[in-house]
């Protein structure tokens, strides 16, 4: 298929975490067995617990190497998907009010408009009001100001 990207490396770490998982179930029936301070369930506890390490550690390195690096935020894109998010409206709340924000999302979702279109197109808040209001910054790191 034209375009597919190919997710093995996430498929991968998939098949590693579910393996881990069975050798911890292994190592959680094999920790019950035991009898006191003799445990003869020992060797399949260390097996399991040092085999699932191993695997993870080089999952995890090739995970970065192959899946993680590299990877960067295509800003433009991210950038749409925030304008055209009716959660946006619950930003809206404390300064349009509960019921004005509630129509704004609804009208948004019946009429396909954003919700900075609804808001500006029934003069809630001026243009001003509305950018410093969804400054992207501010709204994904709370407590810091807003770079405009």
């Amino acid at each position: 298929m034209p375009g597919k990207v190919n997710p093995v490396m996430a498929e991968v770490t998939d098949m590693v975490a579910f393996q881990v998982i069975g050798a911890d179930t292994t190592i959680t029936l094999a920790a019950q067995a035991g009898q006191m301070e003799l445990n003869v369930m020992m060797p399949v506890i260390a097996y399991n617990l040092l085999f699932s390490l191993e695997i993870l550690k080089n999952t995890i390195a090739k995970f970065r190497e192959n899946c993680i690096l590299g990877i960067t935020a295509n800003e433009n894109r991210c950038g749409r998907f925030l304008e055209e998010s009716v959660g946006l409206a619950t930003v809206l709340a404390p300064y349009v009010g509960y019921a004005a924000a509630a129509e704004v999302a609804k009208e948004s979702m019946n009429s396909g408009q954003s919700i900075k279109e609804v808001i500006l197109a029934r003069n809630l808040l001026s243009p001003e009001e509305l950018a410093q209001i969804l400054d992207p910054y501010p709204l994904t790191n709370p407590g810091v100001p807003g770079k405009a």
